[in-house]
């Protein structure tokens, strides 16, 4: 008996290895057997990328557990369909080579490129957003900005945020309107200097008058008291500054403990829809990610992606289409002409132990028949049965049924 890896390769394909009597089958299985084993890797790989996408890229451990499972269904299909043969088992005496093999069967193979077009979805694509990693993730921040910008232009922190200008507008006014008290008696106090400045001046002579002194009455004098003036003014503006600050401090207060609470409310809803922005890179955001490159840079990144994704599902159809390109074979014809060998063999027993079975039947009931009858022509058993009837017609209408027994010993005594 044959070992080694080529013997392996036609166990996997599902091939019994003694009816592989050419080189060109033997090639064909053993290539069949490797795309099995590649697509066993590829689907373990796909299956675990699909639990991974789906868990949101939290690698959980289990997915290298539901990966070979997934893996093993698919290949176990593969191997069913492959070691498959089409007997026809009509007219098996027959021995014209194109009653071996039943025509094929579409529906078959119909539904295993249903199941490689659904894994190229399932299993295929999983594996293309890994290799697209990079790009799909700088496309994803991008659409995430634009979303964090859309919310924050409206819904809840557009309210706060509004609510906020309008405090802060309301806080402006107020600083406006002790800003321009405070400058007005800063600018009086500015030109209580100048007035003063100009009375020291012309104190000196070298003033409007240009006379030294500064007389009561004089313009010197005059230049001082609207000095003082001015100073007395400013002095009533800062006191009244003051007072409105006075005024407007619990209104301030207020207006900032709502201002801080405002500013908790717009950052934590920020953060809220930061959380739920982000939360939208699952398998269905990333997928649309890629679709978004892929049409909008076609050459650059929708030719690599279409090529690896179609070589992919020609892995996936390898082993299924090189079974159907291979149909009636020298190994297909070989295992038919066994297999209705065996057929034929098993009707014809079969035939043969329905003719015994008739046989003997028949036998047996002229064997039952010929004792019957000659059991009738025996007159002592006839004349004893007759007794015995008239005994027991007799006591069950007459005697006593204790008394049957022994009128039936009596009687066969007389007898």
């Amino acid at each position: 008996m044959r070992t080694g890896l080529g013997h392996l390769l036609l166990r996997v394909a599902n091939v019994n290895p003694r009816s592989v009597t050419t080189h060109s089958d033997r090639v064909l299985y053993r290539s069949i057997g490797v795309f099995i084993l590649l697509y066993f890797l590829y689907a373990t790989l796909g299956g675990a990328a699909f639990v991974d996408a789906s868990s949101g890229y939290r690698h959980p451990w289990y997915q290298w557990l539901v990966g070979p499972l997934v893996a093993v269904g698919v290949v176990a299909y593969d191997r069913a369909v492959v070691g498959r043969v089409g007997v026809n088992y009509e007219r098996l005496d027959s021995t014209d080579p194109h009653l071996l093999l039943r025509p094929p069967t579409v529906g078959l193979y119909l539904g295993r490129i249903g199941l490689a077009l659904l894994f190229a979805v399932v299993v295929t694509e999983p594996l293309m957003l890994a290799r697209y990693r990079g790009e799909i993730d700088a496309r994803l921040a991008e659409i995430h900005n634009t979303q964090l910008s859309r919310l924050d232009a409206g819904g809840a922190v557009a309210g706060y945020q509004a609510r906020l200008a309008e405090l802060r507008a309301q806080t402006g006014a107020d600083d406006a309107a002790v800003r321009s008290l405070t400058d007005r008696a800063a600018g009086k106090r500015r030109d209580a200097r100048t007035l003063y400045r100009q009375a020291l001046a012309d104190s000196r002579g070298s003033g409007v008058t240009h006379s030294p002194g500064c007389p009561p009455g004089g313009y010197c004098a005059d230049l001082v008291r609207r000095s003082r003036s001015l100073d007395t003014q400013a002095a009533a503006l800062d006191r009244q500054a003051a007072r409105l600050q006075r005024d407007q401090r619990p209104e301030r207060a207020a207006r900032a403990t709502e201002q801080s609470r405002l500013a908790s409310l717009a950052t934590a809803e920020r953060a809220a829809n930061a959380a739920v922005v982000r939360g939208d890179s699952g398998f269905g955001a990333r997928t649309a990610a890629m679709w978004r490159l892929v049409t909008a840079d076609f050459w650059g990144v929708g030719v690599y992606y279409l090529g690896i994704a179609l070589l992919m599902v020609a892995l996936d159809c390898a082993a299924i289409g090189l079974k159907f390109a291979s149909r009636g074979n020298a190994y297909e014809r070989n295992e038919a002409r066994a297999a209705r060998l065996r057929e034929h063999e098993a009707a014809l027993i079969h035939e043969r132990e329905v003719h015994d079975a008739r046989t003997y039947g028949d036998a047996t009931a002229k064997v039952v028949a010929d004792g019957i009858e000659a059991a009738s022509h025996d007159v002592r058993l006839a004349r004893a049965a007759t007794d015995r009837a008239r005994a027991v017609l007799h006591t069950a209408v007459v005697v006593d049924p204790a008394d049957l027994d022994g009128s039936y010993y009596r009687s066969r005594v007389d007898a």
